[in-house]
């Protein structure tokens, strides 16, 4: 992989996001329908947070316990709103960045997505996967084959 090529290059683009007013209710349902583990909050095109599944469940288990554990639930998801769970100070990257940029910021930050902008408009998201999957998907030299079973 040339780590000096863009973020662009492998950033995924086909986001799924949420408004700052959904409920959590409509997060909930976005990691499940979805299988995605980071979605970003949006305003007009404009990230202004990110909630990570582990954001979502840590709230969802805050009622763990009580007897009237599904009306509960119910209600918390119902009532609160993404805003109240988002992650605010992101960490965000140009498309133009590099992906040694990316990894850089993946490994001296405990993140596992950063938000992709041009400008102030959010347009992908990469995760430590997207790089995984890229090298994965990279064909092997046969020199480099022949070198690693000697």
């Amino acid at each position: 992989m040339n780590l000096l090529q863009t973020v662009a290059r492998i950033m995924t683009t086909n986001l799924k996001t949420v408004r700052p007013s959904d409920s959590l209710m409509v997060v909930r349902d976005m990691f499940r329908d979805f299988n995605i583990h980071h979605l970003p909050v949006v305003s007009y095109d404009k990230i202004i947070g990110i909630i990570s599944k582990e954001d979502y469940l840590n709230f969802q288990f805050g009622c763990i316990g009580d007897k009237h554990l599904e009306a509960k639930e119910n209600f918390r998801l119902t009532e609160w709103k993404a805003k109240h769970i988002m992650t605010t100070k992101l960490a965000k990257l140009e498309s133009t960045d590099t992906v040694r940029t990316a990894l850089e910021v993946f490994k001296l930050n405990r993140i596992h997505a950063l938000p992709i902008v041009d400008g102030d408009k959010l347009v992908g998201i990469i995760t430590p996967h997207d790089i995984i999957k890229t090298l994965a998907e990279e064909p092997i030299a046969l020199a480099d084959y022949q070198t690693a079973t000697a």
